[in-house]
């Protein structure tokens, strides 16, 4: 099935929502559930209570992922979700007969469905013996058995729906959290067992009019309403404008192509050409290539990890790599011709943090290490480059590269900044489909907490993808609670407008 990849995905589902309560809305012809949120200070206390320091290096905030190279319509179904922090939201399924009601997260970057098994109490399954299944997240895995049953999502009943019960959670982030179970809506192509998704069998079914799904993700987090996931067309209510639409470039996740990352309206110099993006309704953050979140940090005055290897390259070869710049010499070779490492310019930039690439299955022919300085080396070629072209001079482009290396994001994730600063942040924008979509610093900013206790988390994150596969960027909640995002499967495209 191709390429596994480690995950970083965020650990904020550690947090709890207080018990939903559902209820129909006359004369419109569609179902909402209404959903209600606890305060985010009783959750601290209690993810404080339950989460140990060990426990704590394993929140971290991408999943894993498996790269391969009118409404009022009885026709369309809206199921409202919760929101909590901005950090995850949350909707309601039943499954069985009679059924049992699950608290869920609908992630469009998986394609499963899965509830614990210790909660099943229905009247009959239809097993199938001996097939078991596996799913491995960045922050735990689940494991147990294939069932099925039919599945109730807001007034639509799936019959027949495979489904996983989870017989074992490893990990204290499935644990301490009170979301039962994830809905998956990507392709089937990356569906474990090959199981077909929930929303396959909504449209085989017949149980939705247009083969479209839509969400809306609430931002305010002192609101009544989470948000919105919309089966079957889109509710204009939920955004203002009109859609921009781009191909789906590959199946499996909601995968397409970006362009230029602009930092205060100035290109960062590394997706200009071009970079593959996913839209992720279960991934909190926004995450992208280190060399590109470090210059975010340093704008944003994010505190990260201070990277000694980073450093110990600008001392020892800075103002080599810069003469080589000017000398015009190919930038993805001058890292090889320098001898920090061992390829040829083919494999792109590895990035300081780990490559995620499973290195088991994903050998490369060319010699390829991932070493530190070789890692340092390239996100020191293309901060450069960035630099030459607003004619700054050596010392300056020197200088910025070494306060560059003290915003390298934790390995773990989340980079702080302070809350008083807001108003002093870039916008950081995204070019899709060949308009450009900007996050102010209030909404890629994440506010925990309130008074003096208050504390501010960058929405951005690093993910590092090698070509031709990366580099990578997955647009979460941070970008989508943003722009309103229409996912059409009948035309393999994505959509996005500003949320109303």
């Amino acid at each position: 099935m191709g390429t596994k990849f480690a995950a970083i995905r965020v650990a904020l589902f550690l947090f709890l929502i207080l018990s939903p309560a559902a209820f129909a809305l006359p004369n419109d012809g569609l179902v909402r559930i209404g959903l209600r949120k606890k305060k985010l200070d009783q959750i601290n206390r209690l993810v404080g209570q339950t989460v140990s320091k060990e426990e704590e290096t394993m929140r971290t905030p991408v999943k894993r992922y498996n790269l391969h190279g009118g409404l009022g319509d009885s026709d369309t179904d809206i199921v409202a979700l919760n929101n909590f922090m901005d950090a995850q939201y949350f909707g309601e399924v039943s499954i069985g007969t009679p059924s049992q009601t699950f608290t869920v997260i609908f992630d469009t970057g998986s394609s499963n469905l899965w509830v614990p098994s210790a909660k099943c109490y229905f009247s009959y399954f239809h097993f199938y013996a001996g097939t078991s299944a596996a799913i491995q997240y960045g922050t735990g895995a689940i494991s147990g058995f294939f069932s099925q049953d039919n599945v109730k999502v807001g007034d639509l009943v799936v019959k027949n729906q495979d489904f996983i019960e989870a017989t074992k959670e490893a990990s204290i982030t499935f644990l301490a959290a009170k979301f039962d179970g994830i809905l998956g809506l990507g392709f089937q192509e990356i569906s474990i067992g090959k199981a077909i998704p929930v929303w396959y069998n909504m449209l085989d079914q017949g149980l939705v009019k247009e083969p479209v799904f839509s969400f809306w993700l609430n931002r305010d987090i002192e609101g009544e309403e989470g948000g919105e996931i919309v089966f079957g067309g889109v509710d204009p209510d939920h955004y203002k404008g009109e859609h921009t639409y781009v191909p789906v470039t590959k199946k499996g996740y909601w995968q397409f192509e970006m362009a230029d990352v602009l930092i205060d309206g100035e290109t960062t110099g590394y997706c200009s050409t071009g970079c593959n993006a996913i839209a992720d309704s279960g991934t909190s953050l926004l995450a992208g290539p280190t060399t590109i979140i470090t210059q975010i940090n340093h704008a944003i005055g994010a505190s990260g990890v201070i990277s000694q290897e980073c450093k110990t390259l600008v001392d020892q070869y800075g103002k080599t790599i810069l003469e080589m710049l000017i000398a015009e010499t190919q930038p993805q070779k001058i890292c090889s011709q320098m001898g920090l490492c061992t390829f040829d310019g083919t494999r792109g930039f590895s990035m300081g943090i780990e490559s995620v690439i499973d290195k088991s299955s994903d050998k490369s022919s060319d010699g390829v290490h991932d070493s530190a300085m070789c890692s340092a080396c390239e996100m020191a070629v293309i901060w450069m480059q960035n630099k030459l072209r607003r004619n700054e001079t050596a010392d300056q482009i020197l200088n910025y590269v070494n306060q560059l290396c003290d915003r390298l994001p934790s390995p773990n994730g989340e980079s702080a900044v302070d809350c008083d600063n807001l108003s002093s942040m870039p916008n950081v924008s995204f070019t899709i489909g060949g308009k450009v979509f900007d996050l102010a610093p209030n909404e890629y900013v994440l506010e925990v907490g309130e008074g003096v206790a208050a504390q501010c988390i960058s929405g951005f994150t690093a993910f590092d993808v090698a070509p031709p596969r990366g580099p990578l960027w997955i647009l979460g909640d941070v970008f989508m609670g943003r722009y309103h995002t229409v996912f059409d499967y009948g035309n393999l495209s994505i959509g996005f407008a500003e949320a109303a």
